[in-house]
C-alpha cells in the first residue's frame, strides 16, 4: 500500500468517526447504552456471517474463472482477493482501487498477469450485468415506495442505475459490435482533439483503445463458455443476496421485526446504488444519510436508528477494511503452474504503480 492509499485509509476512518459522531449527538448516551445492552448478538453474528459468505462466494467465483489455467488455486488464496479488493475499493474515490489491487495480488500469488486481468474483467462483467438485473427486480418491488415518500432519493438512485446500465451497454457493444464501437470512440476523440490536443489526449486514446481490445479478446472466450458464465451468474446472485440481507439481521438484533426480508433487501440494494454516486471513499456520509432516510421510518426510536447505522457500517464497511489489512500481511504460498506463461514485468509495474 503506497503513501496515497494510506492517507485515503486514514481519511476513511476519520470521516466515518465524524459522521457517526454527528449522528450520536442527536441522542443521549443513556439511551444508546440501554439499547446496546439489549442487542441480540446472535443476529449481529449472522450479519457478520452474511458478509463472510459474501466474500467467500466471490472467492469461489475467482476459483471458477481460474479453473482453466490454475486448477489447483486454493480457496484460502482466493479468499484473500475479495478482502483486499474491498479494502482498496473502500479507501479510493469511486471504488477505483479494487480491480488493480486484485490483479496484482493474483499475480503475486502465482497467477499470470494476463490471466489475472482476464479473471478481473470476466468477474466485473458478470457483476455489472447482475447489478442491473437486480435493480430492475428492485424497481418492481420497491420503487413505488421511493417515488411516493422519498422522490429526491429516488431520482438519484435511478441516475446511479443509468450509469450502471450505460456501463453494461458499452461492454455489450464491445463484445458484439467491436468495430462499430471503435468508430464511435474515434469520433469522440476527434471532437476531444478539437478542444484539447496533445500528448495527454493521445495517451488517453491509446490507453482506452488498448483496454477495449483487451476486453474484446476476453469476451470471445466468455461467449464460447455459456456453462461457465451461468455458474458465475448463479454465484454472483447468491453473493449479492448475502450482502443485501445484512441489514435485516442487524434490525432483528435491535428487536425490529415488522419488516420483511424482501423489503430490506430491496432497500439495501437501493442504498448501494445510491452511494456509488459519491466520490468520497466508501460513500461516507451518503451511505449513512441514505440508510437513515430509507430505514428511519421503520425504526421507532432515534437511539435504535443510530445503533443500526453504526452496526451496519461496521459490518459491511469497516470489517472488510480490517480483514483486508490482515490479508495484505499474509504471504500466500505462490501457486506454481507448469503451463503458465511468463509474467509481463512491464505490465506488472504499471499496475503496482496504481497501488
Amino acid at each position: 500500500m503506497n503513501k496515497k492509499n494510506r492517507w485515503y485509509l486514514l481519511l476513511a476512518f476519520v470521516l466515518g468517526l465524524l459522521v457517526i459522531g454527528n449522528e450520536m449527538r442527536t441522542v443521549s448516551w443513556q439511551d444508546i447504552t440501554r439499547e446496546f445492552f439489549i442487542i441480540n448478538w446472535a443476529w449481529i453474528l449472522l450479519a457478520v456471517c452474511g458478509m463472510l459468505i459474501h466474500w467467500g462466494i466471490e472467492a469461489s467465483i475467482i476459483q471458477l474463472f481460474l479453473r482453466r489455467t490454475n486448477p489447483g488455486f486454493s480457496f484460502k488464496s482466493s479468499y484473500r482477493i475479495p478482502l483486499i479488493e474491498h479494502l482498496f475499493n473502500a479507501i479510493t474515490p469511486f471504488s477505483t482501487g479494487g480491480q488493480p489491487a486484485q490483479i496484482i495480488v493474483l499475480s503475486k500469488s502465482g497467477v499470470d498477469m494476463g490471466v489475472a486481468t482476464s479473471v478481473s474483467l470476466m468477474k466485473f462483467v458478470v457483476y455489472q450485468v447482475w447489478i442491473v438485473i437486480n435493480f430492475l427486480f428492485c424497481l418492481v418491488f420497491g420503487y413505488s415506495y421511493l417515488a411516493k415518500d422519498l422522490p429526491q432519493l429516488g431520482i438519484l438512485i435511478v441516475l446511479s442505475f443509468l450509469i450502471h446500465l450505460v456501463v453494461v451497454i458499452v461492454l455489450l457493444m464491445i463484445m458484439y459490435w467491436y468495430t462499430f464501437t471503435q468508430k464511435i470512440l474515434d469520433f469522440i476523440f476527434k471532437g476531444i482533439r478539437h478542444v484539447k490536443s496533445g500528448e495527454a489526449t493521445e495517451r488517453l486514446y491509446d490507453k482506452t483503445t488498448a483496454k477495449m481490445k483487451n476486453f474484446y479478446d476476453e469476451s470471445r472466450y466468455m461467449k464460447n463458455q455459456p456453462g461457465l458464465m451461468f455458474k458465475a451468474s448463479v454465484l454472483t446472485v447468491l453473493q449479492l443476496i448475502a450482502y443485501y440481507i445484512v441489514p435485516y439481521f442487524i434490525l432483528r438484533g435491535l428487536g425490529i421485526t415488522d419488516m420483511s426480508v424482501i423489503h430490506v433487501i430491496v432497500l439495501h440494494a437501493f442504498i448501494i446504488l445510491f452511494i456509488s454516486l459519491f466520490p468520497i471513499p466508501g460513500g461516507i456520509g451518503g451511505a449513512e444519510y441514505s440508510f437513515k432516510l430509507l430505514f428511519g421510518t421503520f425504526i421507532a426510536t432515534q437511539s435504535k436508528l443510530v445503533l443500526a447505522i453504526f452496526l451496519w457500517r461496521v459490518v459491511t464497511y469497516y470489517l472488510g477494511i480490517v480483514l483486508g489489512l490482515i490479508a495484505l500481511t499474509i504471504k500466500p504460498k505462490p501457486y506454481i503452474n507448469p503451463k503458465a506463461q511468463s509474467v509481463d514485468i512491464k505490465s506488472k509495474s504499471k499496475v503496482e504503480a496504481i497501488l
